[in-house]
């Protein structure tokens, strides 16, 4: 299997470079752990505000469902497409008893000082 490269490609949505999957997995395990807030930290991911991490809570419990951490199937589904300032990114979360859920993780992925900066949005059902 090839590496997956970042592209800056505005036309269609493409699958998640392999680059930015260790971060995705940091965050979900975060959240699998209850850390909404990412208080531990996670390299390259900016500081969750409480609003945001108390609405990433409330829709994982309204869910239903017990998150788990992310398969390698997660990079079969989970895209991201190119807004001319940051990539867009979709990652489709899994629960212990459906495996794939309804659930995603929305981020932004911006470039800063030759590495990649993440803004979580929010976890939520399209």
């Amino acid at each position: 299997m090839s590496e997956i490269l970042v592209e800056k490609n505005e036309e269609e949505e493409l699958p998640i470079p392999h680059i930015w999957r260790p971060i995705f997995k940091n965050i979900v395990t975060a959240f699998v752990n209850k850390d909404y807030n990412l208080s531990l930290g996670v390299n390259n991911v900016n500081l969750v505000s409480d609003e945001t991490a108390e609405q990433i809570q409330e829709y994982i419990e309204d869910y239903g469902e017990e998150l788990i951490d992310l398969p390698d199937e997660t990079w079969d589904t989970s895209v991201y497409i190119y807004y001319g300032e940051y990539w867009n990114v979709i990652i489709d979360l899994f629960t212990k008893n459906e495996g794939l859920s309804d659930l995603v993780l929305n981020v932004e992925v911006r470039e800063k000082d030759n590495n990649y900066v993440v803004d979580i949005y929010l976890v939520y059902v399209p």
